[in-house]
């Protein structure tokens, strides 16, 4: 027996992929899982660590392990924190005995092994993040009772917007190849997934990267025709500059693809856009908007954008605000910026304070919140398929979601339903029949979406 692991997930979907991934790796391996941190022999922290909070949350989360880990059990750290950190992670935590780098979760087994075998491996440093080939592996998606799974379609971003970490701590993008995703796609639909979720921190640019340069538009098109257990394909992020007429098009025509598009476009001053390093100008971001919703007029779009970026001036704020109250986002988050040690924004002159960012972050939201209540109540009488995936506190409503809720993020739609055949996992269609800014509220029909 290779001995027993307790897996814990931080931060994004990408994360939990990755962490999925590790988990059948050590499987096949011959390790078993334990859902009890302090039976286990091997406890593994998955981190987050693109900016601060994420940051702090992971260190809280490695000491709370190592505080309740048992005797001779050995401390894992894998992910963004130690890619990040490479230099000081053993230094700042000598709780830590091994650290894997976001290019290294395909020999997590070579380093548990090394660890029984009682190597000392505190002087391993990370190196740069390479291939995608540990996504190869067939995963058991999260326990959601064979609802949606995420389905990563490429590592790292090429960007290099100023104020992220990501490119440094994940590497530049590297897409995988269209017959492994399909393949993945196949056998998460053969275990009961009925919702793909696509996730990379830039799904707009896939294939760039690769050999005859595959679009996104082309790789739907195929997962929609070659996975039939497969309803409904979602797509996360995308980004303005790269969303083509070909792949707007095919999100139009293809049924099985969400109207569903998470766009973040960050700022609307072109002169914040810029000092971003930004690829596109608010025009360009209005154009596309105004295109797609002409194409898909039941489209949801939810966005993100930041106040406080080094330079914004009330000027440039206000136009961001107007942005937003014209344009009218269905969903909409705020960030106030945060300087991330070795950015170019950390080191911009004319930081904005924390207080007047948080203040604009306060005003979008509250703009965003009417906006929000209004977009909702326009879908009072639409008739749309639900995926159950839970019940209230009560026990008394379903909730799930249709193709304009991506999962956490956005609001749950709340069911009454009574029929025997409704459980979790199914797809009935559902009226709504009422909404608030945050959530919505409606009844199953007798027709069920298979």
């Amino acid at each position: 027996m290779s001995g027993s692991y307790y897996l814990l997930s931080l931060g994004c979907p990408k994360n939990e992929v990755d962490s999925e991934c590790m988990s059948a790796i050590l499987r096949k391996e011959g390790f078993s899982f334990t859902g009890t941190p302090h039976l286990a022999d091997y406890l593994i922290v998955n981190t987050c660590a693109f900016i601060q909070p994420a940051v702090e949350e992971a260190i809280e989360a490695i000491l709370d392990l190592a505080s309740s880990k048992k005797e001779g059990a050995r401390l894992i750290v894998a992910g963004c924190l130690p890619q990040r950190y490479k230099d000081e992670i053993f230094k700042e935590l000598p709780e830590v005995d091994a650290v894997i780098g976001t290019g290294e979760y395909g020999s997590v087994a070579q380093v548990l092994r090394r660890l029984s075998a009682g190597e000392s491996l505190r002087t391993h440093r990370p190196g740069l993040p390479g291939d995608v080939i540990y996504l190869d592996i067939d995963r058991q998606p999260s326990a959601r009772q064979g609802t949606y799974a995420y389905l990563k379609i490429a590592e790292g971003c090429s960007n290099a917007c100023a104020y992220c970490t990501i490119p440094s701590i994940r590497g530049p993008q590297r897409s995988r190849q269209p017959q492994a995703i399909l393949r993945e796609a196949s056998h998460l639909a053969d275990l009961g997934v009925r919702e793909l979720i696509l996730v990379a921190q830039d799904t707009t640019r896939y294939g760039r990267d690769l050999a005859g340069q595959p679009t996104l538009a082309s790789l739907l098109r195929q997962l929609t025709e070659k996975t039939p257990g497969i309803e409904l394909v979602r797509c996360l992020y995308f980004y303005a500059d790269a969303l083509t007429d070909e792949l707007m098009e095919e999100m139009a025509s293809n049924p099985k693809i969400a109207p569903y598009m998470d766009l973040p476009i960050q700022h609307a001053s072109d002169a914040v856009l810029r000092r971003m390093r930004r690829h596109e100008t608010a025009a360009e971001i209005e154009g596309k908007i105004h295109r797609i919703r002409q194409l898909i007029p039941e489209l949801i779009i939810r966005s993100t954008v930041m106040t406080g970026f080094p330079g914004e001036t009330e000027e440039d704020f206000r136009i961001l605000l107007d942005f937003v109250q014209r344009i009218r986002f269905d969903r909409l988050g705020c960030f106030v910026f945060c300087a991330e040690e070795g950015t170019p924004a950390a080191r911009m002159p004319d930081q904005v304070p924390f207080a007047t960012a948080s203040i604009r972050a306060a005003k979008i939201m509250e703009v965003q919140k009417q906006i929000a209540l209004e977009q909702n109540r326009k879908r009072i009488g639409q008739v749309t398929p639900v995926l159950f995936e839970g019940v209230d506190e009560r026990g008394i409503l379903f909730q799930g979601r249709s193709y304009g809720e991506a999962p956490d993020v956005d609001p749950l739609i709340f069911v009454a339903a009574t029929r025997p055949d409704h459980a979790i996992g199914s797809r009935p269609a559902v009226r709504i029949v009422d909404a608030g800014p945050y959530d919505l509220t409606g009844v199953s029909l007798d027709e069920h979406c298979e």
